[in-house]
């Protein structure tokens, strides 16, 4: 026993001699690795040569390194896809830790161009990982948009089925595509609807989506990249879903409030070079209204992607969706206040909608080993939407109501090609980009007054002639060909970055239909527009240590008109643009980064056609301008907050005055908010929890451009969620939405309405009420690990 004792000593002594012997030969080598920009490169590959051989490491998700090399002189050489490679050599007495290695890119990192991504902030492009959207349990389809902050705010018109109304920098989007736009693309396919049957641009296509399958989010903000065209004015958000999953089987299954029920079952097989899954998302919810939303979504989802060779891949996509529910609609807010009608109730239980949709894609993509690169892609998808709205109750048909039936059933196609090819101007890193965008609509698209959701309400007797019930169908076509070129180069080692572009959209409007009041129109015509769009952005950092850049942006940007109203008033613009200005400033270091900056909008003249009675209204020229802050810091390796305000300062018509109180004043541009902020607390991995504390405002706003009193009221929201891995295979999942039970209204409307045949008519505001304190709980099986 003794005689062990005393080896068991030996070779604790002789472990510790050794240790000391190797800290005495080896050092730290760590630091980040950066552009000139102080961008932060993920999954750089870095070599080391010693004189006992290799070493090799590779940065992390925030471009760090840290690795034991030998106290020696080393030789280092850094290289990576899409950045230019470099060897540095470091002598015994250099210091090794805390290094900043700063290189260029090969290819920039511009939204979904190339596979590195900036991981900082910067006034024009945002980017947002997977980490929310694998942690958080979503009871409603539209907090997807909700987590793009951005400035962006979103409200809900039917209680969930329906597309958010979308308000950004002081406009007021509607459903996504007037007054500027905001694109949204999933895999690089337009959700945004042209000639719509309940709005243009409208988004409603992003339902199909399941959050668990995104991958990251990037949202440039402001028309500011030639490769977007239609519905970029304010922006353009870019959702990218995964190829494979990193588990083989993945099953989630949540349960709340409100009878909310929802699941998410994937497989994902694990093949040599090839990348695949499939995945359905059902769901079901009531939601808190006294007429049950009975909102039932069902969506497929898959994909395959073969990388047959090292640079190449071919892939095909498909996603399926269905949604069924019935909605409480917009309601009049004096009656809720005055206690006639609960803030749940409904005045029409018949509102509601039924969609079903399904897209089909290919996708090719080659590397070559200078940088360059090309991609396809195609698709193509079809859509059956009818969607059932009382706005204005007994306004226009005092006997039977105003119920109305929306009807789109679309067939669309569409391709994108894109080359990149990276080049030495002068010795100057350079990137020429340009492609070409095709996207094709036919659309068959009615407004039918209805009731009890039966389509012939123009046709009982009283109706026939009534100037106020109209009926519309039409079979519209729909064409955009695009193309573009984008060149960015470097200057000063990299100090200065400065991109342009140009992009040229052409649509034809080709309408055959009629409209039917007290009389038959016909609606037929044929008619075409093209618009030219520049782009010049500017970067840069003056000083090689400390982390600042000063930005300018400048972006034309464009949406089509509702091709009804194209035929029907052909000498009105048929393409309105949004010149956009943004200048700002970025700080960015590994744990702390802010951005700030101004922005100044100019749009030009619009006509918008109203699909919900026929009617064209124009917009006059209007400006908006302001300020916006965002800032992150991550307090320790768990521990991170980040948050942004967006302060719109004016938002106006120039041309358009009224007479107050003797003196005139400018018509303000109303219906949108004009504070937006948000800020969330975020623990990460902290022995398996994962959490979030999410606070998200929007400020009071005027529903009346020439009246202030007329007001829409603000909110503040605190959303909670938290996650808990209790195996490698199984994780708990619990949230709370609208913690503190803020009593608030998402969208807010004024016009005027009758709530009952013999009422009043009346002007009042109308308003979907927010969700109170909604609780879900779930737990979400991963199956097999893929190595």
């Amino acid at each position: 026993m003794k005689k062990n004792s005393i080896i068991i000593k030996l070779i604790l002594i002789s472990l510790v001699f050794a240790a000391n012997v190797f800290a005495q030969n080896t050092r730290t080598f760590s630091g980040t690795v950066v552009t000139q920009q102080f961008e932060l490169i993920p999954n750089v590959s870095i070599e080391i040569e010693t004189s006992s051989g290799k070493i090799n490491a590779t940065t992390d998700a925030e471009g760090a390194f840290s690795v034991q090399v030998p106290n020696e002189s080393i030789s280092v050489k850094f290289f990576g896809n899409n950045i230019a490679p470099q060897t540095r050599i470091f002598a015994v007495t250099d210091k090794l830790i805390r290094l900043q290695i700063k290189t260029n890119f090969v290819v920039r990192p511009i939204n979904e161009n190339v596979t590195i991504e900036a991981n900082i902030l910067t006034p024009e492009i945002e980017q947002r990982n997977d980490a929310i959207y694998k942690n958080t349990l979503f009871g409603r389809d539209d907090q997807l948009v909700q987590t793009l902050n951005a400035g962006i705010n979103a409200g809900q018109h039917e209680g969930g089925g329906k597309s958010l109304e979308i308000r950004r920098f002081g406009f007021n989007l509607d459903h996504g595509g007037v007054n500027g736009g905001l694109k949204i693309l999933v895999d690089n396919v337009q959700q945004n609807q042209a000639t719509q049957g309940h709005g243009q641009g409208y988004l409603g296509n992003l339902k199909s989506s399941s959050p668990e399958l995104v991958e990251g989010v990037s949202i440039i903000n402001g028309p500011f990249s030639a490769a977007y065209g239609d519905f970029s004015g304010l922006g353009v958000v870019q959702i990218r879903q995964r190829e494979s999953l990193p588990n083989q089987f993945t099953a989630r299954i949540q349960g709340g409030s409100f009878n909310t029920g929802r699941g998410f079952f994937a497989y994902s097989p694990q093949i040599k070079d090839v990348a695949a899954f499939i995945a359905y998302e059902p769901s079901y919810t009531d939601g808190p209204f006294v007429s049950p939303l009975r909102y039932r979504r069902d969506n497929f989802t898959g994909n395959v992607t073969w990388n047959y060779k090292e640079n190449e891949a071919i892939g095909f996509k498909f996603n399926a969706g269905r949604n069924d529910f019935f909605s409480s609609g917009q309601i009049p807010l004096d009656e809720v206040f005055a206690g006639r009608l609960d803030r749940f109730g409904f005045i029409d239980p018949e509102n509601g909608g039924k969609v079903q949709l399904g897209n089909v894609g290919a996708y090719f993509r080659k590397e070559w080993t200078s940088g360059a690169t090309f991609k396809a892609d195609a698709f193509a998808g079809r859509t059956l939407f009818d969607l059932w709205s009382n706005f204005t109750f007994f306004l226009a048909d005092p006997i039977y109501g105003d119920e109305i039936q929306q009807h789109d059933s679309r067939l669309q196609e569409g391709a994108n090609l894109q080359y990149l090819q990276p080049y030495k101007f002068f010795g100057k890193q350079s990137l020429l980009t340009f492609g070409a965008n095709f996207h094709f609509n036919q659309i068959n698209v009615g407004l039918y007054p209805s009731i009890g959701r039966n389509p012939n309400r123009k046709f009982l007797p009283e109706n026939i002639d009534n100037p106020d019930v109209l009926l519309t169908s039409a079979q519209a076509n729909v064409n955009n060909y695009a193309g573009y070129i984008q060149n960015g180069m470097d200057f000063f080692n990299g100090h200065l970055h400065v991109e342009a572009g140009l992009r040229w959209d052409y649509f034809s409007f080709d309408v055959d239909g009629f409209e039917q009041s007290d009389s038959i129109n016909l609606l037929k015509g044929k008619e075409s527009a093209a618009r030219f769009q520049p782009k010049l952005s500017v970067a840069w950092s003056p000083f090689e240590k400390f982390p600042v850049v000063f930005y300018g942006n400048y972006g034309r940007g464009i949406s089509s008109q509702d091709a009804r109203g194209v035929v029907r008033n052909p000498d009105a613009p048929k393409i309105s643009t949004t010149d956009f200005y943004q200048t700002g400033t970025s700080y960015n270091s590994r744990r702390f980064s802010a951005t700030g900056s101004f922005f100044f909008i100019d749009r030009s003249n619009e006509q918008v056609y109203i699909p919900d009675d026929g009617s064209i209204e124009f917009a006059g020229r209007s400006r908006s301008y302001g300020i916006e802050a965002k800032t992150s810091a991550r307090f320790n390796r768990y521990l991170s907050f980040n948050g942004g305000l967006t302060q719109v300062l004016e938002a106006f018509y120039p041309g358009e005055f009224f007479e107050n109180n003797n003196s005139r004043s400018r018509v303000a541009i109303d219906s949108a908010p004009h504070t937006v902020a948000n800020g969330s607390l975020v623990l990460s991995e902290l022995h398996g929890f994962n959490s979030s504390l999410s606070w998200r405002h929007t400020s009071s706003y005027r529903l009346d451009g020439e009246n202030d009193a007329i007001r829409a009221a603000g909110h503040d929201v605190v959303d909670f969620s938290v996650s808990k891995r209790l195996r490698r295979w199984v994780d708990l999942n619990f949230s709370i939405d609208n913690l503190l039970n803020k009593r608030y209204f998402e969208t807010q409307n004024f016009f005027e309405s009758c709530i009952c045949p013999m009422c009043d008519v009346g002007e009042r505001i109308h308003a979907t009420p927010g969700y109170p304190t909604t609780f879900n709980f779930g737990v979400t099986f991963r199956l097999g690990a893929k190595e």
